[in-house]
Formats: structure tokens, C-alpha cells, sequence
């Protein structure tokens, strides 16, 4: 086994946890990056280059974006990182399966079950689960899901990994939501709600977590960075496994995602950027 898991990493996607991903990924080697398209490509090769610049030991003349799948020929892992929708997930993974026969494929997901989309693509003995989280290179944990379909051995190159990358990794059951955002995303939800139960601002009810309970951003700005769209998902799909009303998206945050208010990416959430 390679000293670090992996010779030849490969993610796919060009979002912001893609990139995280690859920039981090740089620091140990050349790492290949697909994107949807031209202007994907485009966009994540001026990102990466802003990245890496921000991040000490990165290189991004480490990282080749493409458009091509065939590109992906050769790599011994690929990340899947796109859009937080299981049946895209699912045939993602199954073109990867067949591009990369040799290669162990993982996901950044943490709300769809593991086992079951490695059975969906066809992939279960040889996928595992990688949720990291944004900014990738600033934040230190990965919860790292090897479900029981998965050999003993690509569990091994999977730890390997995660420790080369410097990360500090939980070992998490392959439960929709794993920790964190089983934790994180009811709280987050009880502060939308809070602005209309007692006609609170945003920047109110941020300087009271942040000021008060010591967190590093309020929770509508941390809505915001991670993007509206992505959060109503995530507590879709957790609401869903478990049934709890605190997993369910408010009313306010679906109304805000159509109407196209997305957070920082879109230029308004609640919060203008």
C-alpha cells in the first residue's frame, strides 16, 4: 500500500468542496479534478489557483481539471463531490465504476445512506463515505464511513489516507447525518424559526450565538456559507430517515431557495454579499 493510501487521487465535481478537496489533496501529489463543463472547468481552474494560494503546502499546478471522464482513466481513488441528490450520486458513480474498474471510489456525503448508493451503483465492496467540510483545508475532522460491505482492505488504504491529508478522523456508523450534521442542522433550523417567533434580525440572533455561546459564526451566516439550497436538502433527506420535525427545513428556508435567494453564492441569503 502506498504511504499515504493513494498514488493517483482523482476528484469529481468543481464545487466548493471539490475543490477543498483537490487543494488539500495537492499538498501530497498531482490530483485530477472533472468538471461538468467548459465553463465549470474554467471557473474551478481560477478558484483552485486562489485556493492553493491560501493554503500552505498546496500546489495548484498539482491539479489538472477536465471535462472528460476518460481523463479519469488510471486514478486509484475518486472523491465524488457533486450535487446532494442521490440519483445523480448514483450515476456518477456508476460511469466512474466503469472508467476506474480498479479504483476505490468514495463520496463527501453525509445525508444518503453509503451501503445502500454503493448498491445502487454497483460499487458496495469497493465505496466508502468521506465527509469533510468547508473550507476543506482550514477544517480538521473527516467522519469516515466504511460500511460493512466494504473490503478490509480499501479500509485500510481509507485511514491511510485521511491521516496523510492531516485530518482528524471519526470513524462514524453509516446513518444518515452521521454526527455532526445530526447535531448541527436542527440547531440551525431553530434559528430560522426564531426570526419569526420573536421578530428577531439576522445579525441579532448571530451576535447572541457567536458573542454569547462562543461560535465562530452565527447560524444564519453558517446557512449562508454552506448555501440555502444544499441545507433544505441536507434536512430533507434527514427528515426522512429519522422522522424528528427539528430534521425538517423550515417553511421560510424552502420560500428563500425558490425565489433564488441561495446564501453567499447566489449574492443573498440572509444576509446581502
Amino acid at each position: 500500500m502506498h504511504e499515504h493510501g493513494y498514488e493517483a487521487p482523482a476528484v469529481a465535481g468543481s464545487g466548493a468542496i471539490a475543490l477543498g478537496v483537490a487543494a488539500s489533496v495537492s499538498i501530497l501529489g498531482p490530483v485530477r479534478v472533472l468538471a461538468r463543463s467548459d465553463g465549470s472547468a474554467w471557473r474551478a481552474e481560477e478558484r483552485v489557483e486562489r485556493l492553493c494560494a491560501k493554503t500552505d503546502g498546496a500546489d495548484a499546478s498539482r491539479i489538472k481539471v477536465t471535462t472528460s471522464p476518460n481523463d479519469l482513466e488510471g486514478c486509484d481513488l475518486v472523491v465524488e463531490a457533486i450535487v446532494e441528490d442521490a440519483d445523480a450520486k448514483a450515476s456518477m458513480l456508476a460511469g466512474l465504476r466503469e472508467i476506474c474498474p480498479d479504483a476505490d471510489l468514495a463520496t463527501t456525503t453525509s445525508s444518503l445512506g453509503i451501503a445502500e448508493l454503493g448498491e445502487r451503483a454497483g460499487i458496495a465492496d469497493r465505496f466508502y463515505g468521506l465527509h469533510v467540510f468547508n473550507p476543506v483545508p482550514r477544517m480538521e475532522l473527516i467522519e469516515l464511513c466504511l460500511p460493512a460491505t466494504l473490503a478490509p482492505e480499501i479500509g485500510a488504504r481509507a485511514r491511510a489516507f485521511c491521516s496523510a491529508l492531516r485530518k482528524h478522523v471519526v470513524e462514524v456508523p453509516d446513518e444518515a447525518g452521521f454526527v455532526v450534521n445530526r447535531l448541527l442542522f436542527p440547531y440551525l433550523f431553530d434559528a430560522v424559526r426564531l426570526l419569526d417567533e420573536l421578530g428577531l434580525d439576522p445579525i441579532e440572533v448571530d451576535a447572541c450565538m457567536s458573542k454569547g455561546a462562543g461560535q465562530p459564526m452565527g447560524p444564519l451566516q453558517l446557512l449562508d456559507f454552506v448555501g440555502l439550497d444544499v441545507s433544505v436538502a441536507i434536512g430533507e433527506k434527514l427528515h426522512a430517515a429519522s422522522g424528528k420535525e427539528g430534521h425538517a427545513p423550515p417553511q421560510r428556508l424552502v420560500s428563500m431557495v425558490a425565489a433564488g435567494k441561495l446564501g453567499r453564492k447566489s449574492g443573498e441569503g440572509f444576509y446581502e454579499y
